[in-house]
Order: structure tokens, then C-alpha cells, then sequence
């Protein structure tokens, strides 16, 4: 008998007893193995849900230890990629497959919950199994907090005071920044554009932003967004603690400014603010002229210079008015733009008073704002060439920086003026610095004051701290890296104010300060 014929006759054969077996039962073998299949799956599935929805070992979980604030890679191999937190200790480990540095910590401690840091899912290791359970859902809330429209529109009308997980209670928005070693200049800009509110409500929402188009290899959007994820942790009304850690934000800070701002090294509060708005709007996708952006909206006004040249002091008389009928010396206009307004001190007097005592000017501050009044003229000199300019203020912003000039580089030294600005905190009116053209378009032009950063001690190795206002509450308060206090508004005028926001009172809007 031939191979093929075999094969057929035991085919036939196979066939004859499938057939046999499947009248005898109704089923063949084959249908009931693959009908009994399912269940076997259905089994593995159900004990895989039982174990995922009861975890035995959810009550390790420490949550007095967890910070999130850090930035975020492994601590044994500094690695970004893959980075689980435990949720026991606290550190971060990398991956969670055998060998994994997660896993190892698992074994070695027996710490066995830990929550991937960009999925937000928990496991448990080294069963190596995900954990589901709503209980949880603080630790990714504090991890990453979200905030709707409504919640967002309400923050501005709630005094309600939040509990910390370690008993502290806050205000949402006034909370303490960490110094990590002499980043307070930082700080203290940072906590003032957080309580600027239509600048805080755009980067609360990452819709906002995250679908901004930048070139490949862009790292300034990482400010944007690491300055998205500070706001949304000061604001965070379920916070563990009752402070947050600027880490990630000024890695991106020193990152982004090339070093030029350093968390190690004090730095200039107006330097730090002028090129942090400026780095925003640019990574924002903003342009100098056309293309407007969050920042903009809320600080940019315009402003006329009106600039003369002025001949050389060690001419004669006549020569110099000679040259004043010369084209290069007549007055120029120019339309500029700004995001704060300089505003410069009178010397300070360096005699001492019959007390042997160094009196301490003060000089009120509609004086120091006549810079912009169009008619007072300020010299300025350059290497080459003196000029005598005048301001015109022609558009007030929403919101107002001053800066207020304290520090005067020279050859050898910076000095600080310690002169005191008497300034009131409310109703500061500034439609006389505006032309008459202007003040008919403005309708309104009346500021309340809203941040105030000041700069105490010698100008390399002082310190800085800000009087902020909660809009919910309408009172003031001062924040000092970790420290948080309330204080009167009158002690306010009594320091040595550096950088000030004001906000614009819209129509109807009267002022809401506990002053």
C-alpha cells in the first residue's frame, strides 16, 4: 500500500471516530476543549481584577513622604525615562520588569506600591500587577492637578481655607516657595505673577498652551510649561503639604537663560522678571510687533520717547548753538512699547544728620512717576554722546509693573539707594500722564496695588520677600520663601519697595482691599 493511500484510510479512520464520539456526546472533543477555553480566560481575568480592585498592601503607602515637587528620574541611574515613585519611601526608581531598579527596591525593602510618574498608574511589585482603586486618586490629583472653567472663575471669590494632609491649613494661592539655596530673587517674581489673575487662569488650563506649534528641539516651551505646572501645584486646593518646591521650574529657568540665572547665585528681581516675560511671550509664539500673546495682553502699554541729541559740554558756547540748528540735533519721536515702567530715585544724601544718624529719604511716588508726564526731561549719557529724553505714556496695560531703580552700577561697586517711596496702596490715578488725545480714549485709569516685592540688605547678598493680595479675602499678606504671615496694609509703604504690579479698576469696579 502506497503513503498516500495510508494517510487517506487513517484520515478516514480519524474521521470515523470523531464522528462516533460527537453522536455519542452531541460534541466533539475539539469544540468542547475550545467552549471550555473562555472560561479558563474569564478565570485568569476575574483573579487579575480581584487582585487589582484588593491590593493587601495599599496601607504601606506614606503619604507624608510623597513630594512631587522634585524632578522627576531615577535615583540610582538618573535616568528620566520610565520613572516609578514608591509610594512607601518616596524615591524614584526606573522601570518595573525583572532586573528593573524599581523591582530590585521592591525585593530588597519590601516597599511594593509604586505609581508611574507619566501614566499615573499604580502597581504593585514584583507581582507586577496594576492597582485600581479610587482611594488613590489624591496622590495623582497632587501629582498632577487639573482645574475646570468653574473652578477657575471661583478661585478669585472663595476665602476658604484648605487642610494639608500634614494637618497645616493654607490659602490656595498663598502658599511658600522653597529656597533651595539663593533662588529667593526668583521666587518672589514667581509668587507675584501667580496672583496676577488673567495670567494665572491661562496657564492654570493647559489647553491653553499645549497645542502650541514650536520647531523641533525648542527647550524654551519647557518654561512654559514647567511655569503651567507651578501655577497649577500653588493653587492646588488638595495639597499634601502647605508649601511647594520651585525645583523643576528653575532647572528650566537655568536651562532656558543659559545660566545666566542660577539657583545657586543670587540674581536681580527686575533682571529675572524682564527676561522671563520676555522668554513667555516669545515661547508663547509671540513676536516683538505683530503676534500678541497672554503676557502681552496683560502687561504690555506704549509709550512716546521723545529723544534731543545734546552737543558736547567742553564746547563753547557758540559752537554748541550752532550745532543745535543742525538736523541731528532736534527732537525725535518714537512709538515704543514696554512691559514695566523704570522709575529712578532721587541721590541719596550722603551728609548725616546733628544726631550723627544717616537720615533715610522718602520721596512720594506721583514725584518719581513725572519721568512720564511728557514734560519732565532726564539727561542720558552714553560713552560718546549725551541726550536729554522725555516719556508720554499713550496705553496703560491691564496690569502695571514699576520697577523702581534702587541699584546703580559703577566701575567697582553696585550701590543701593535705600530711599523709601511713599506710595498708597489704592486709587493711584494716572490720567495726567497720558496725552489729552489719549485720556479721551482711556476711560479708565485708575490702579490698586497688588503685589509689592521688596529687597532688604546690601545689593550682592540681601534678600527678598513680597506682600501679596488674595483677592478672595482682600487681605495682605507676606510670603518669605517658606514663610507665610498676614500683614496690615500700611506696613507696606514702610519698605523698600523694588517691583510693583498694580491693577487697572475696570468700570464699576470699586475697590475690594482690606486697606
Amino acid at each position: 500500500m502506497s503513503s498516500r493511500s495510508k494517510r487517506e484510510s487513517r484520515g478516514s479512520a480519524r474521521g470515523k471516530r470523531e464522528s462516533e464520539a460527537r453522536s455519542s456526546s452531541g460534541r466533539s472533543k475539539r469544540e468542547r476543549e475550545r467552549e471550555r477555553e473562555p472560561e479558563a480566560k474569564n478565570g485568569r481575568v476575574d483573579s487579575e481584577d480581584r487582585r487589582s480592585r484588593h491590593c493587601p498592601y495599599l496601607d504601606t503607602i506614606n503619604r507624608s513622604v510623597l513630594d512631587f515637587d522634585f524632578e522627576k528620574l531615577c535615583s540610582i541611574s538618573l535616568s528620566h525615562i520610565n520613572a516609578y515613585a514608591c509610594l512607601v519611601c518616596g524615591k524614584y526608581f526606573q522601570g518595573r520588569g525583572l532586573k528593573s531598579h524599581a523591582y530590585i527596591h521592591s525585593v530588597q525593602f519590601s516597599h511594593h506600591v509604586f505609581l508611574n510618574l507619566h501614566t499615573l498608574k499604580f502597581y504593585c511589585l514584583p507581582d507586577n500587577y496594576e492597582i485600581i482603586d479610587s482611594s488613590l486618586e489624591d496622590i495623582t490629583y497632587v501629582l498632577k492637578p487639573t482645574f475646570t472653567k468653574q473652578q477657575i472663575a471661583n478661585l478669585d471669590k472663595q476665602a476658604k481655607l484648605s487642610r494639608a494632609y500634614d494637618g497645616t491649613t493654607y490659602l490656595p494661592g498663598i502658599v511658600g516657595l522653597n529656597n533651595i539655596k539663593a533662588n529667593d530673587y526668583a521666587n518672589a517674581v514667581l509668587q507675584a505673577l501667580s496672583n496676577v489673575p488673567p495670567l494665572r487662569n491661562y496657564f492654570l488650563e493647559e489647553d491653553n498652551y499645549k497645542n502650541i506649534k514650536r520647531p523641533p528641539g525648542d527647550i524654551m516651551f519647557l518654561l512654559v510649561q514647567r511655569f503651567g505646572e507651578l501655577m497649577r501645584k500653588l493653587w492646588n486646593p488638595r495639597n499634601f503639604k502647605a508649601h511647594v518646591s520651585p525645583h523643576e521650574m528653575l532647572q528650566a529657568v537655568v536651562l532656558c537663560s543659559r545660566k545666566t540665572f542660577q539657583i545657586t547665585k543670587q540674581g536681580d528681581g527686575v533682571d529675572f522678571l524682564s527676561w522671563f516675560l520676555n522668554a513667555l511671550h516669545s515661547a508663547l509664539g509671540g513676536t516683538k510687533k505683530k503676534k500678541k500673546t497672554i503676557v502681552t495682553d496683560v502687561f504690555q502699554g506704549s509709550m512716546r520717547i521723545f529723544t534731543k541729541k545734546l552737543p558736547h559740554p567742553d564746547l563753547p558756547a557758540e559752537e554748541k548753538e550752532q550745532l543745535l540748528h543742525n538736523d541731528e540735533y532736534q527732537e525725535t519721536m518714537v512709538e515704543s512699547t514696554f512691559m514695566y515702567l523704570t522709575l529712578d530715585l532721587p541721590t541719596a544724601p550722603l551728609y548725616k544728620d546733628e544726631k550723627e544718624q544717616l537720615i533715610i529719604p522718602q520721596v512720594p511716588l506721583f514725584n518719581i512717576l513725572a519721568k512720564f508726564n511728557g514734560i519732565t526731561e532726564k539727561e542720558y549719557k552714553t560713552y560718546k554722546e549725551n541726550f536729554l529724553k522725555r516719556f508720554q505714556l499713550t496705553k496703560l496695560p491691564p496690569y502695571l509693573i514699576f520697577c523702581i531703580k534702587r541699584f546703580t552700577k559703577n566701575n567697582f561697586f553696585v550701590e543701593k539707594n535705600p530711599t523709601i517711596v511713599n506710595f498708597p496702596i489704592t486709587n493711584v490715578d494716572l490720567r495726567e500722564y497720558l496725552s489729552e488725545e489719549v485720556q479721551a480714549v482711556h476711560k479708565n485709569t485708575t490702579y490698586d496695588l497688588i503685589a509689592n516685592i521688596v529687597h532688604d540688605g546690601k545689593p550682592s547678598e540681601g534678600s527678598y520677600r513680597i506682600h501679596v493680595l488674595h483677592h478672595g479675602t482682600g487681605k495682605w499678606y507676606e510670603l518669605q520663601d517658606l514663610q507665610v504671615t498676614d500683614i496690615l496694609p500700611q506696613m507696606i509703604t514702610l519698605s523698600e519697595a523694588y517691583i510693583q504690579i498694580w491693577k487697572r479698576r475696570d468700570a464699576g469696579e470699586t475697590n475690594q482691599q482690606g486697606a
